[in-house]
């Protein structure tokens, strides 16, 4: 359709609303003459005389009548469209987000997170989704609006901010038969461990860390989920190592000991990552922002040098194999 059509419809839309030459004239800031030019060209592209004589004033024709309301809808729909966007206001947000997380963003940001939105977006809806190497391409296909996790590597488009930071402990059972208040690499290398692997493969971050050192351990249970590894080493002698956040939080609760490390593991950062096609929506700023807020109140303090890599077997990782983020 040619831009001089769509122009008419406006014209069309007034000629029909009004039901007169004169008082669609006066609706869209026209001349009479100018509008009854208008109308002419209606005619002729329409094939029907939209408006007839009837005594002394016009009647739509059959064919006018039909088009009325359909035209007046499009008419509006378009100014709509091209009408500058509303101030935001978050209390009016009724929105859906699906979000992939682990069950540690889950317990460590998450009551954080609820208490912020109930209070200043009551309707927003969040979907919840397990991390899989598959985080990025469900962001770029619009399958989920975010993801947190540990992205090293991503499709370059990706945007992405830090979230958090954690490190590494240990935790066993308060009555742990073989392991006192200090743990030695020797007894952290006799027992059996518990590794949170949420997609079921072996190995991971702290096995590379031994490996580099000359040591390995055994893993007797693989476990996809972080709380629960924790309630199996309270009912166990394994030993779980650990991120330190959410240990601190369900250890005493459940009858474990925090433990250092007895080898030195680098602590590590979390990043939050979206696609670009959302940098300018104020609804989906809103919702990021309010994760780095809650982040910021369960999770303020930060770990120096935490790294933005780890292996691919860590519980976090979001496993890309692609360039890294452009930081936002």
């Amino acid at each position: 359709m040619e831009s001089t059509d769509l122009n008419l419809l406006v014209t069309l839309d007034a000629l029909l609303q009004e039901g007169s030459v004169t008082q669609a004239a006066r609706r869209v800031g026209l001349s009479t003459p100018a509008m009854s030019h208008a109308l002419a060209r209606v005619r002729d592209r329409l094939g029907d005389p939209i408006l007839v004589r009837s005594g002394r004033g016009m009647v739509l024709t059959p064919r006018a009548e039909a088009l009325r309301a359909r035209v007046h809808s499009v008419v509006a729909e378009a100014r709509q469209t091209l009408a500058p966007e509303r101030p935001f206001v978050a209390r009016d947000l009724t929105r859906g987000f699906v979000i992939h997380a682990s069950d540690y963003v889950l317990t460590v940001l998450g009551l954080s997170l609820d208490r912020l939105l109930c209070a200043e977006a009551p309707g927003v809806d969040l979907r919840f989704v397990p991390n899989s190497p598959d985080d990025a391409e469900d962001l770029r296909s619009g399958g989920s609006d975010l993801a947190v996790g540990i992205y090293g590597d991503l499709p370059q488009e990706m945007r992405s901010r830090p979230l958090l930071t954690d490190r590494f402990v240990c935790v066993v059972r308060a009555d742990h038969p073989t392991v006192g208040k200090r743990l030695t690499l020797e007894q952290y290398l006799r027992l059996a461990h518990i590794q949170v692997a949420p997609r079921g493969k072996p190995g991971g971050h702290l096995d590379d860390v031994l490996a580099a050192r000359g040591h390995t351990r055994r893993v007797a249970r693989a476990v996809p989920y972080f709380v629960t590894a924790l309630g199996l080493a309270a009912q166990t002698d394994y030993a779980l190592s650990i991120s330190e956040r959410i240990a601190t939080r369900l250890a005493p609760g459940l009858g474990l000991r925090v433990l250092e490390l007895p080898v030195a593991v680098q602590p590590y950062a979390l990043s939050l990552v979206w696609h670009p096609r959302f940098d300018g929506d104020a609804a989906h700023r809103f919702v990021r922002d309010a994760l780095v807020r809650a982040a910021r109140e369960a999770a303020g303090d930060s770990h120096p040098e935490a790294q933005t890599r780890l292996a691919a077997g860590h519980p976090n990782s979001g496993q890309g194999r692609r360039r890294r983020p452009r930081p936002r």
